[in-house]
């Protein structure tokens, strides 16, 4: 069966996990964890990422994230593939680190940013790598400590855990730490990591009672939330796909997307692919970045080398404010 396509949106909250490919270590050491935390924290410092829980495990990890100025596969391609070459240069081994491609699940906040946080942050102790809640206080490689105010990390956002249990720092820690420990007795989680209704509905119990009222609700194995979360996720997900469509029938490749865009502006392609700076020729580069990367699926990569530009600027077009509309194109 062919794999679903990723959902993402601008600000959405995902439930990213990773593992290491045929069980294999991905942290040997606590300088592999330093390495990945320190590319993690320089998303977030950027703008690109939120971070409110994470764990990391010999052989995978978790994080619990918002996506920021870009979506969720930019930022989980440079973490991953930055730390990749990093892990394989230090150990002289090649190829592929991780398993498949990582898993995300697209999350519905209320009440799940603060159920994930939790199943996150007990990883550790249901791996038995810690047997306390005062040990996973202490324990470097998850964001409890940081929550708990015993480790630093400037660039978790503790402040929107906090937040839901008091405005009071010092109680709403203590109020944090004890729904945390509320959770140790309820094991592995299968309704925030499982599938469709399952997920949707918090277990098989509910499912089945549903069935038996003769119910039906949205559902789909890549959200953690309720039917209309659901529904409305996948309403967006297809105007998106529907937009995309739009631009396809214009355009089907870089070639004629540039073509295309020379047109319309009144611009001459050894413009767009040289260094002039007038303001015309720049818009015209911006559409074709922001159309490629945006709306066809390009990779910045690979429109920086059609262009002759560096990959960092093209991505940096293709975030900006759109200048090119697909209802302009459809006339």
């Amino acid at each position: 069966m062919p794999r679903q396509a990723r959902l993402d949106a601008p600000g959405a909250l995902h439930h990213v996990m990773g593992r290491g490919i045929e069980k294999t270590p991905i942290f040997r050491t606590d300088k592999d964890r330093e390495d990945f935390l320190t590319r993690l924290g320089a998303l977030c410092e950027g703008g690109l990422l939120n971070v409110f829980a994470w764990a990391l495990l010999d052989n995978h990890f978790h994080l619990l994230i918002r996506t920021g100025k870009q979506t969720l596969s930019e930022s989980m391609r440079k973490l991953l593939t930055g730390y990749v070459v990093s892990f394989n240069r230090r150990y002289g081994r090649y190829g592929h680190l991780f398993q498949n491609r990582y898993k995300s699940i697209l999350c519905e906040q209320d009440p799940y940013l603060l159920e994930l946080t939790r199943y996150i942050h007990l990883n550790p102790i249901r791996a038995g790598v810690v047997k306390t809640m005062r040990q996973l206080a202490a324990y470097p490689w998850t964001g409890h400590g940081v929550i708990m105010g015993r480790i630093h990390r400037s660039w978790q956002d503790v402040d929107t855990v906090l937040s839901y249990f008091g405005k009071r720092r010092r109680e709403a820690i203590r109020k944090y730490e004890r729904y945390v420990s509320e959770g140790v007795g309820m094991g592995k989680r299968l309704e925030l990591v499982g599938g469709g209704v399952i997920r949707s509905k918090g277990g098989w119990s509910e499912v089945v009672s549903l069935r038996r009222k003769c119910e039906r609700e949205a559902s789909d194995e890549r959200i953690l939330g309720g039917g209309e979360f659901v529904e409305r996720v996948l309403e967006d997900a297809e105007e998106r796909i529907k937009e995309t469509l739009r631009w396809k029938k214009r355009v089907m490749d870089l070639k004629a997307l540039l073509g295309e865009v020379c047109r319309r502006e009144g611009l001459e392609e050894e413009e767009i692919r040289g260094r002039s700076r007038r303001e015309s020729v720049v818009r015209g580069r911006k559409i074709i970045c922001q159309v490629a990367v945006r709306k066809l699926g390009y990779t910045g990569a690979s429109v920086a080398r059609f262009l002759g530009m560096t990959t960092s600027s093209v991505n940096r077009m293709a975030r900006q404010e759109e200048v090119a509309e697909s209802d302009e194109w459809d006339k």
